[in-house]
């Protein structure tokens, strides 16, 4: 059974090669573009990882991060945070207890190899 990555972007380029690469190499995926809708797409799709845009129009990143962790079956999901804010989000990351952060303009291999381990450990 394929493993399922939520991508939580707001610029349809990159949400679009994220989807695309990760369909690619063989994962499921389930697509949000803002704040608002994050929480349902990740509570239906039940995601063995999420991949989590900080810079998002109806609910940053960081809000999306406090409302996993209202619902216990959402609070273990390991989280990849891509953002384009390096400093103080990396800071910030880290006591927010993300699997990874990602600057922007990313890597797509390096991406897909930290997805990879990530989930490796799991």
């Amino acid at each position: 059974m394929a493993r399922t990555i939520a991508i939580v972007e707001d610029d349809s380029d990159i949400r679009g090669l994220l989807d695309f690469k990760l369909r690619a190499a063989g994962y499921e995926t389930s697509l949000a573009r803002d704040g608002v809708s994050a929480i349902g797409v990740i509570r239906k799709a039940q995601p063995d990882l999420i991949l989590l845009d900080i810079g998002l129009p109806g609910g940053d990143g960081f809000v999306i991060l406090d409302r996993l962790r209202e619902f216990d079956a959402l609070a273990t999901i390991p989280v990849v945070v891509i953002s384009a804010r390096a400093e103080p989000a990396r800071e910030r990351m880290e006591l927010e207890g993300v699997a990874a952060f990602i600057e922007k303009p990313f890597d797509i291999v390096k991406l897909l190899q930290t997805v990879e381990s990530i989930l490796a450990a799991r």
